[in-house]
């Protein structure tokens, strides 16, 4: 596996209120929804999202919850991964463009990556589009590589998704997710 960078730890000053991360719920639905289609030109239908809650035994679902400035809970960001046998598949990672370079992206893929390897995972790959250098970024602080590439994989522009895979999740890499205090 490759060296992970050092990343500091998270710096709550850059966010207003707290970062409650926590499984997804039905009620969330609406909001997770809406973030997905502020982030992704071919946004998941509702019902991929209800399958995936509700009905698919391999999905694991975080969100990212903060605090609106009117008291109520918001959710600001979301995960979805699939878990088969020993490896994680990142399905889709959302923040809400308001609360974009806050860190809570790097926050909801050290819970996920977190509960996974206590699950028994031991590698993770996704698809990333080949233009998106900030994700790109994100995931290679955690160890992922790029491994492959798919030819025009995103309809909406025929762009190419990168595949990149992090293998050797362990009990030394859970270490090192937890040495940067990461929510679990």
């Amino acid at each position: 596996m490759a060296v992970r960078s050092e990343i500091s730890p998270l710096d709550p000053s850059l966010r207003p209120n707290p970062i409650h991360i926590r499984p997804m719920q039905q009620g969330d639905l609406e909001q997770v929804i809406a973030i997905d289609q502020a982030s992704f030109s071919l946004p998941w239908p509702e019902s991929s999202f209800r399958y995936e809650l509700l009905e698919n035994p391999y999905s694991l679902l975080l969100v990212a919850e903060a605090e609106a400035p009117d008291g109520r809970k918001q959710v600001v960001g979301v995960v979805v991964v699939w878990l088969i046998e020993d490896e994680v598949h990142i399905a889709t990672l959302a923040i809400l463009p308001e609360h974009r370079g806050a860190g809570i992206s790097r926050e909801l893929l050290a819970a996920v990556l977190t509960r996974s390897i206590r699950r028994g995972a031991r590698s993770a790959t996704l698809e990333v589009r080949a233009n998106n250098r900030i994700a790109q970024s994100l995931y290679r602080r955690f160890g992922f590589q790029i491994v492959g590439r798919r030819p025009r994989y995103y309809l909406d522009n025929n762009e190419d998704a990168l595949i990149m895979t992090a293998a050797g999740l362990d009990e030394k890499y859970l270490k090192w997710l937890e040495s940067y205090g990461w929510r679990k």
